[in-house]
């Protein structure tokens, strides 16, 4: 041992003064290189083994998971075209309008913000495929957020989990209308100015009221998470949680509402741009 450490010492000490050794180490490096990766073989094996069989779990679970949800999924489809021929009916005998379904662009996470203190993310959707400032955003469970900045190719979309995002919303349930506000956190939000005495309880769909003009009316936002009344206030604070995957998902929908005048937002573009033909994903 002793003999080993003043050599590898004196190693050291030869490489520091002389040029000549570092290109001896680097010939020695190639000679040794395989007997490296024979050494290395066995524990390289062990981790390629570990990662497929995990792998391999991860996939069966998550196919487990993806055939539970087509099965709810399906259920909910058939009861969706009972409950639909039925509104049909209704509509009929009261003469009312039918409403259309929402025209829809896809889009898929670019990038998010690396501020710890915004809850921000850019898109690979932009002006030439009709996105507009103040655009509804959505994924498979609800609303993520609304488009704040356009470009050509990209755009960004502020979510409703950030603390300067909110919006009205009103409880499934029976109705009651609220203001709902991020906390800067992913998995709460805020509702605010909830009487004391108001009929919300833990487990209520939130959902979009329409009221602001911006977002479509019925699409889910949160569900309440906690309910707290304190005596002798005239407020009850009540927390929420985001329905939409927001650190999950990487595709969303880019929402077209019927009502919103394009032109209006594209006021707000920064340069004037000629907007191409939608793409073809805007299917009614």
């Amino acid at each position: 041992m002793l003999l080993c450490a003043i050599l590898a010492l004196t190693l050291m000490f030869a490489e520091h003064q002389l040029t000549r050794v570092e290109n001896l180490r680097a010939q020695l490096s190639t000679v040794v290189a395989p007997i490296q990766w024979l050494v290395s073989l066995p524990s390289d094996a062990l981790t390629w083994g570990s990662l497929v069989v995990s792998d391999q779990s991860a996939l069966v679970d998550e196919n487990r998971k993806l055939r539970q949800q087509l099965l709810t999924l399906s259920h909910r489809v058939q009861r969706m075209a009972s409950l639909t021929a039925e509104n049909v009916r209704l509509r009929e005998l009261l003469n009312a309008t039918r409403r259309d379904e929402m025209p829809f662009l896809t889009a898929e996470l670019l990038s998010l913000d690396s501020d710890p203190f915004t809850h921000q993310m850019v898109i690979d959707r932009g002006r030439r495929n009709g996105v507009y400032v103040g655009q509804p955003v959505m994924d498979a469970s609800g609303l993520v957020g609304q488009v704040t900045s356009v470009s050509a190719y990209s755009s960004r979309v502020l979510m409703v989990a950030d603390a300067n995002h909110a919006m009205p919303v009103q409880v499934n349930r029976n109705g009651l209308r609220f203001i709902v506000q991020g906390t800067g956190r992913f998995d709460a939000m805020s509702v605010l100015h909830v009487a004391d005495t108001a009929d919300i309880r833990e487990g209520d769909l939130l959902v979009s009221s329409g009221l602001a003009g911006r977002f479509p009316v019925g699409y889910p936002v949160a569900r309440v998470s906690e309910v707290t009344h304190d005596p002798g206030e005239p407020f009850a604070t009540v927390m929420a949680e985001p329905v939409a995957k927001l650190q999950r998902a990487r595709h969303f929908l880019l929402l077209f509402p019927p009502d919103v005048d394009v032109a209006a937002g594209d006021a707000l573009w920064t340069d004037d741009f000629d907007l191409d033909p939608l793409p073809k994903e805007l299917t009614p």
